[in-house]
């Protein structure tokens, strides 16, 4: 009986043995491999915490300097972020901030500077929809109305399609083109949810060009009426 157990240990062995031969080295490699990708991702994950720690602390310089009103301070800092951390959601609310800060100091040139950059290379698209809102704004009211329109020109996140044609009607009747100022006071009105704030500002816009908004109401109940 323990010569038949032997001879079978024996044989179990020898199937390992053949087993491993044919298959150890690539076993090998796949646990290293294995081994190798979790270190990565472990060491990937520790470089984003702390990248996103030293763009937290450099967003924070930003805001110090925002508070101060030091505009040569918010320039330093912004650049410094654009060059470390541009993928960042701080760099992009630093550059929004910055941009507030600085055309509220009279520094349109920098504030425009700070909303192109956000404009162009934000990972988020509503934060680029942000800045070319308030890009298109900032060129409004320096009577800039081309350059204004083509900032709305990209497309946004459905959420901004109120906001922006809005802000095209403006441009539009700052330019005394009326009849296109209309249509897009419409697209807003009617894009704004009923009891929206801003929708009531649209209606007053609407009146000025000689719009009643009880007639959209009107129209685009109709269809439900006449199917």
């Amino acid at each position: 009986m323990a010569t038949h157990l032997d001879l079978e240990e024996q044989e179990q062995l020898d199937q390992l043995k053949h087993f491993w031969n044919t298959y150890g080295t690539l076993i090998t490699w796949v646990v290293l491999l294995a081994a190798g990708a979790f270190m990565a991702w472990n060491g990937w994950q520790y470089f984003q915490r702390t990248k996103a720690a030293q763009a937290s602390a450099l967003y924070d310089e930003v805001e110090r300097s925002a508070q101060a009103n030091d505009a040569a301070r918010i320039e330093r800092a912004l650049g410094e972020m654009k060059n470390r951390f541009a993928g960042t959601v701080y760099a992009q609310q630093a550059g929004l901030l910055a941009a507030k800060t600085l055309n509220e100091q009279g520094k349109a040139e920098g504030s425009r500077a700070a909303l192109e950059w956000v404009a162009q290379n934000a990972v988020d698209p509503g934060y680029q929809a942000i800045a070319r809102l308030r890009l298109s704004a900032e060129l409004l009211q320096q009577k800039s109305y081309d350059d204004a329109l083509k900032q709305l020109a990209s497309p946004v996140p459905k959420e901004f399609d109120a906001l922006i044609a809005d802000r095209k009607g403006d441009i539009y009747l700052a330019q005394g083109k009326r009849d296109e100022a209309k249509t897009e006071y419409q697209k807003a009105w009617t894009a704004f949810e009923p009891g929206n704030e801003y929708r009531r500002l649209v209606e007053i816009k609407l009146n000025a060009v000689g719009v009643d908004p009880k007639t959209l109401t009107s129209a685009a109940a109709a269809p439900a009426k006449n199917p």
